[in-house]
């Protein structure tokens, strides 16, 4: 009884630890496809990584999507991700724009804010998409 007691407690904790390894392998996967998307300046399939809830509270604006459609992306350097509670992870990305019609190169330090949401076994980006406007 007792072995059979510790091996329902071993295969229970290995269960445990490939549900732990594939969220971070989508966690990974999802960071990655987000960064790809802002690399070519895509900025619409970036806004499909936003949670739903997110976007339906704060939608683009006219003036926003006019502004990503000014720039492209010269570079995008994440940090992280750096858990912040056991569905939450933060990530940094410093992002290099050049503006279309002038070419003048600016950078905006994004900061990232992903939920795992475990109904849907997706990672959500609630912080949105990066502010891009040039700081003065």
């Amino acid at each position: 009884m007792r072995r059979i007691l510790i091996m329902a407690c071993a295969l229970w904790l290995l269960a445990g630890c490939a549900t732990l390894q594939r969220k971070d392998q989508l966690r990974d996967e999802t960071l990655e496809s987000y960064g790809a998307a802002l690399r070519w300046g895509d900025f619409q399939s970036a806004w499909n990584f936003v949670d739903p809830a997110v976007r339906s509270a704060h939608p683009l604006t006219t003036q926003q999507k006019a502004l990503y459609n000014t720039v492209r992306i010269a570079q995008y350097e994440p940090s992280g991700p750096m858990a912040t509670g056991p569905d939450t992870v933060e990530q940094r990305a410093q992002i290099t724009l050049i503006v279309k019609t002038s070419q003048s190169v600016y950078s905006v330090l994004d900061r990232q804010t992903w939920r795992w949401d475990a109904k849907a076994k997706h990672w959500w980006l609630e912080s949105g998409l990066p502010d891009i406007t040039p700081q003065q």
